[in-house]
């Protein structure tokens, strides 16, 4: 190998003649051609010569606009929005001929142009632009760096997650030319709801209500989402609803197509591959599509003229981002309905503390039923409890109790029967041997455990112990872990009913649709595919599973899994039945049975209005080892409100197990600390917080401390 200054031997492959010839022409050339990289000697762009560049560097402590010069060759091309590479990290003893050179080439995206710098120092050259297609809008950049101030992280990791990668030729292809709007939608399914049809006139006439709606179980939802998109494209306007998943997605997709027709919406979904979703994100981008379904990532999708964003199931963890900074996709599209003064619709069948919150203080407007349509619509929902299994003999034989066998045996006779069955993993967490409730902390509210057995219980938020505990509500000073670990396989139910078909839908293989023929379907929490003509009967088994995870947000969550399973049941006219597994006394089972999620939903925001949990506060958590996360929390200036919890140990992630987001390295012991603010000073704990990492990082770092405002799961 040689280098780029040695000079090649002549041979007969390579004639010296050549090699002199191109000598003699550039020692001709009136002005010397610029080195491409470092344009040494180029001339300036005349007007506006300096380019403001977002660097895609993720790290905290450069979150910042870097200002580059702007080559005359490059002016034309290097536009606001587009994609640029320049070079980063060259120390100030690299200058030549007035010009900053070195460093590493790295992307980043141009912003603004300028006609001087508010450096005064060297500027470096733009090194080039890697394509002349504008990706960042000015309301993609001013949401992006809402987004990290929120979450406490930097712009370039939100950049990265809102403009997918580069692909050259889906940018060569031109994109369709847009369609004109289309009429209003007819009401459809909407009349059910008391403000339905007003809704979409709102949203038709250019309006932008907010609403939170509680969708009737059963199969209409994917159409009064697109009745609702159809109803802001007729006012002039876009778009955009986001989705758990991909078979969410497809439903969503298919009834657009039914409502809207073909060619006006794209689908933004990690299965359409990278080449074919970039091309449909630079339809949306260029306006030939105003319309978009899509999972998590499409919360950032470049709609233009916003007229509405949906989020559907807001409760499910899909929508929660597992890079960083880790945000949500209700937050961020409300982040957009306020920065764009969009409508905006969150929709679900169950009902989230966070959505009752948005009721509750008046920013959105209940989008509900009357009772009679609930009824009409709802399956029959009845409970097997302690006291029912304890007197089932079948139960204790075989753990289905008798009234579950007997909804089979009916419901098979007409269509295929639904049986949830919670999948491994759910940990059980400490209550009262009598009454059930939680067994909580006294300082802080938060779950108790007992590793090493219940005469050395502590609290799994702020570390305090636990001695002498008792039952505030009936004063029982026993505990017991809500769930005993057996499960029930498709192997068993296979011999009670052997001459019918057992399909299995889970993590390893999840089916979409099954037939309406007679079948057992046995199905994890969230993969329950859709029966045509809807399942005849559900079986919700083990129940305590769900309802004793270690988590703030079990029952809220053991009732979203559950009307998630029931909906997909038929209606009470129909012969509908779900069976449920669980004590009929508790909060979520008696919401269950009444098909009220909005009301479970508002007990609870009163609970944990009362408690200070959140929603009503806001959280964040500090995790690393036990001297890095103590250093963190000297050196930040948390707000006077900031409440410490902690710090508790994280347990040990055991060998050969997948890591997840947050999880300490194999063989490393980490503490978690939890900061906890009333409301209105969420702003400060963010920018507390940031501005800690971002120092820490400049300084070099040391061991990882890892940040999350707003984390999903606190115990």
């Amino acid at each position: 190998m040689s280098s780029e200054h040695e000079e090649p031997e002549a041979g007969a492959d390579g004639p010296p003649e050549q090699l002199a010839l191109i000598r003699e022409t550039v020692r001709k050339a009136d002005v010397p051609r610029a080195k491409p990289r470092t344009w040494r000697g180029a001339a300036l762009a005349k007007e506006l010569p300096v380019a403001r560049v977002v660097v895609n560097k993720g790290v905290l402590h450069l979150d910042q606009f870097f200002d580059y010069a702007v080559p005359e060759e490059l002016d034309e091309e290097a536009r606001p929005g587009v994609r640029v590479r320049v070079r980063f990290g060259a120390g100030a003893h690299q200058v030549r001929g007035g010009r900053r050179e070195g460093g590493r080439l790295i992307d980043g995206f141009l912003v603004e142009r300028r006609a001087d710098s508010d450096y005064t120092g060297p500027l470096a050259a733009l090194a080039g632009v890697v394509s002349p297609e504008p990706v960042l809008s000015p309301e993609l950049l001013g949401l992006a760096r809402a987004v990290a101030d929120r979450y406490a992280g930097s712009l370039a990791d939100v950049l990265q997650l809102a403009v997918p990668p580069r692909s050259a030729k889906a940018e060569r292809r031109a994109s369709p030319e847009p369609l004109p709007a289309p009429p209003a939608p007819a009401a459809g399914t909407w009349t059910r709801y008391d403000q339905g049809e007003a809704f979409l006139t709102a949203l038709a006439e250019g309006g932008s209500p907010r609403a939170v709606w509680n969708a009737l179980p059963g199969p209409h939802w994917a159409e009064e989402i697109a009745r609702a998109a159809a109803a802001a494209l007729a006012s002039g306007r876009g778009a955009l609803v986001v989705v758990p998943d991909g078979r969410a997605a497809a439903r969503v997709d298919a009834a657009f197509t039914a409502v809207l027709g073909e060619g006006r919406h794209a689908v933004l979904t990690a299965e359409a591959g990278p080449e074919r979703r970039y091309a449909q994100w630079l339809a949306v981008r260029r306006g030939a599509v105003r319309a978009v379904v899509g999972t998590r990532a499409a919360m950032f999708a470049p709609v233009r003229e916003l007229g509405l964003v949906a989020v559907w199931d807001d409760g499910d963890s899909s929508h929660s981002e597992q890079h960083a900074p880790l945000p949500h996709a209700r937050e961020v599209l409300l982040l957009r309905a306020a920065h764009e003064g969009c409508a905006f619709l969150l929709g679900s069948v169950n009902c989230t503390v966070e959505a009752a919150q948005l009721v509750e203080s008046g920013w959105a407007r209940p989008l509900l039923a009357p009772r009679h349509e609930v009824r009409a619509a709802a399956p029959l929902v009845r409970t097997v409890g302690d006291t029912e299994l304890a007197r089932d003999e079948a139960a204790r034989a075989a753990r289905l109790p008798t009234l579950a066998w007997q909804a089979v045996r009916e419901g098979l006779k007409t269509g295929p029967v639904l049986v949830q069955v919670p999948r491994r993993g759910y940990v059980p967490r400490l209550a009262c041997e009598l009454c059930r409730t939680p067994a909580r902390c006294r300082h802080c509210s938060g779950p108790l455990e007992a590793p090493g057995g219940q005469d050395a219980l502590r609290c799994g938020w702020c570390g305090r112990g636990a001695p002498d505990w008792h039952c505030l509500t009936c004063g029982a000073p026993r505990l017991r872990a809500q769930v005993v670990g057996a499960r029930r396989t498709a192997e068993e139910l296979g011999r009670a009913f052997p001459a019918v078909p057992v399909r299995t839908s889970g993590r390893d293989h999840v089916l979409d649709t099954v037939p309406g023929r007679p079948a057992l379907v046995v199905s994890t929490p969230g993969a329950e595919p859709v029966a045509e003509g809807g399942y005849a009967a559900a079986l919700l088994l083990d129940g305590w599973a769900m309802l004793g995870r270690a988590d703030l947000r079990a029952g809220e969550e053991a009732l979203r899994r559950w009307m998630d399973a029931a909906a997909l049941v038929r209606g009470q006219d129909e012969g509908g039945t779900v069976v449920v597994v669980a004590e009929p006394t508790l909060r979520p089972v008696q919401a269950l049975v009444r098909w009220d999620p909005v009301g479970h939903a508002q007990r609870e925001l009163a609970e944990r209005a009362e408690l200070g949990f959140p929603p009503v506060s806001r959280m964040a958590s500090v995790t690393g080892r036990p001297e890095a996360v103590a250093a963190f929390l000297a050196s930040a200036e948390l707000p006077p409100q900031a409440e410490v919890l902690g710090p508790v140990p994280l347990p040990p992630r055991p060998p050969g197990s997948p890591r997840r987001t947050g999880d300490p390295p194999p063989g490393e012991q980490w503490e978690r600390v939890l900061l906890r603010v009333p409301p209105g000073t969420g702003a400060a704990l963010a920018a507390a917080l940031k501005t800690a990492q971002a120092t820490r990082l400049a300084r070099g770092g040391g061991d990882p401390v890892r940040v999350r405002v707003d984390p999903v799961d606190i115990g």
